[in-house]
């Protein structure tokens, strides 16, 4: 069967002109900042709350309000809402939905990983997602399962790619009980994270119940094995999986 490409809503030149010229400002700060795992953590956390059944949640900008920061599985988010909000200040004509997917989108290529194809458009919306849609640190499969497949739409390769995104960053207490880094260079978007998994847990490297998951499940597992094998085809299927992500429940199939 053809797969029919995505209708994209029609923005003006106003809007795909502030859209490219709050890119380079974004590359500035979070090069500056070295912000980026936690600008990807706020793009993801504000997406990955769609729910295809009820066609509620997902990247419309909610994450701007207290409510849902207030959610456990955000604590710290709003450090990088602070962060974006004087950029977002000087584009009043971009959405916050769009701002904080392209945010993430700079985020990934500024630290060294693919290009993410990024289409303008999405509207901000009022209605805040319920807590309790997001993985946590201690899933299994069966709950990432739950929530990347039952409720997003996504699928197991695309739960692995997306882990991949763990190469970024570190676990801090006061936001999810658990401290360290993934990868040695915590700053740098690239395939360690894949390596790491299959060599085991080192003094300094962090890997939670929902890592050690795509090891052990036979399902995962082959995904992992090709990510640390090959980083262009991580890089390839992250692209795809970040860009589905970030347009859940956005445009028309």
């Amino acid at each position: 069967m053809e797969v029919m490409p995505k209708s994209y809503p029609v923005v003006s030149e106003d809007y795909k002109k502030a859209i490219e010229n709050a890119r380079g400002k974004l590359r500035g700060l979070i090069a500056e900042k070295n912000c980026a795992p936690i600008i990807v953590r706020l793009a993801w956390h504000s997406a990955g709350t769609f729910d295809w059944k009820t066609n509620t949640g997902g990247p419309f900008g909610t994450m701007k309000h207290a409510a849902e920061l207030a959610h456990k599985a955000n604590t710290g988010l709003d450090i990088a809402i602070n962060l974006l909000e004087p950029i977002k200040e000087q584009f009043p004509i971009i959405s916050y939905a769009d701002f904080y997917q392209l945010a993430g989108v700079v985020a990934v290529e500024v630290t060294g990983g693919p290009e993410i194809p990024f289409h303008p458009g999405r509207p901000d919306k009022e209605e805040v997602p319920p807590e309790g849609r997001l993985p946590s640190a201690t899933d299994g499969a069966d709950r990432l399962r739950e929530i990347f497949i039952n409720q997003m739409g996504l699928t197991d390769k695309d739960i692995v790619a997306l882990s991949g995104a763990h190469t970024l960053g570190r676990c801090h207490k006061d936001r999810s009980g658990f401290d360290g880094a993934w990868t040695t260079n915590p700053l740098t978007f690239d395939n360690s994270y894949f390596k790491e998994l299959l060599s085991g847990t080192g003094a300094d490297i962090m890997q939670l119940p929902s890592d050690k998951v795509l090891v052990s499940d036979p399902v995962f597992r082959p995904f992992v094995e090709k990510y640390a094998a090959d980083e262009g085809e991580f890089f390839a299927d992250y692209a795809n999986a970040h860009l589905r992500l970030s347009e859940l429940g956005f445009a028309d199939d």
